[in-house]
């Protein structure tokens, strides 16, 4: 089976310690680091993967691109 792959907004800032902070607006909450641009993209891309999956489990629907 194939892993269904959903796209979602990222916004990428320099942190007050230097690192990345990456967070996805549509889903709150959801946000990352990393010490560079790739690590942090990387893993907020794992971060919002585990957000939808939790959300999936415990039956919640989960907010549509561009909705907060």
């Amino acid at each position: 089976m194939k892993e269904r792959v959903a796209f979602r907004q990222v916004v990428l800032r320099r942190g007050e310690d230097r690192y990345w902070v990456a967070e996805c607006p549509s889903l709150p909450g959801c946000i990352s680091q990393g010490r560079t641009k790739a690590e942090a993209i990387a893993n907020i891309g794992e971060a919002i993967r585990g957000y939808i999956k939790a959300l999936q489990e415990d039956g919640l629907p989960f907010p549509k691109e561009g909705s907060l």
